[in-house]
């Protein structure tokens, strides 16, 4: 997870020494001594989280498929689409097997919508987002801290949550616009 090297560059800033500071099974801090572009001597310090994934699954008469679940960090309930870590597959094996974890839904058709970076004045967090087509439901198979409950909306309903600030999750905001614009240019 390491990539900065003593006396190596990134972009104008040279990286003296790079220290990891903290680490867990989902995400490592470093703290770099650096020179910065103005010359001057200081610290940065970064967060790099495991790459995930995030899942849309949207059905034939445009419902799409949320997840409702209290989250910790927020010290709230938020709605928010399928997400988790690559945990040694590919990107699209992930996003199937977070998407029959988390809500039960299996699908035949995955559109590749692109990578997204988070917080990226400060973190590495990559998530390679994914919309779903072509449903079958079925259970959910939770892990043990999760209590997750499945919200079907209306993609348009979903599109004005987003815009009213009632749903606030990065990669669930920026899914449903890539699904809205989808829909309304190709009609997928």
């Amino acid at each position: 997870m390491n990539d900065h090297k003593n006396g190596s560059r990134r972009g104008p800033w040279l990286i003296r020494s790079s220290s990891k500071i903290f680490e867990n099974a989902f995400f490592a801090v470093f703290e770099d001594d650096v020179e910065k572009p103005n010359g001057e001597e200081g610290k940065y310090a970064t967060v790099r989280f495991n790459q995930g994934v995030a899942v849309l699954p949207i059905d034939s008469d445009r419902n799409v498929y949320l997840t409702r679940q209290f989250r910790y960090a927020i010290g709230r309930e938020d709605l928010e689409v399928v997400a988790g870590s690559i945990d040694g597959e590919g990107a699209l094996d992930a996003a199937k097997r977070e998407t029959k974890e988390e809500l039960g839904i299996e699908a035949d058709k995955w559109i590749d919508a692109g990578i997204v970076h988070s917080l990226t004045s400060i973190t590495q967090c990559t998530s390679r987002q994914f919309i779903a087509r072509g449903l079958t439901f079925g259970e959910a198979e939770n892990e043990g801290t999760e209590d997750i409950e499945r919200v079907k909306l209306k993609l348009s309903d979903a599109v004005e949550m987003v815009c009213c600030g009632e749903i606030t999750d990065g990669d669930t905001c920026l899914l449903i616009a890539k699904a809205a614009f989808l829909w309304n240019e190709k009609r997928q």
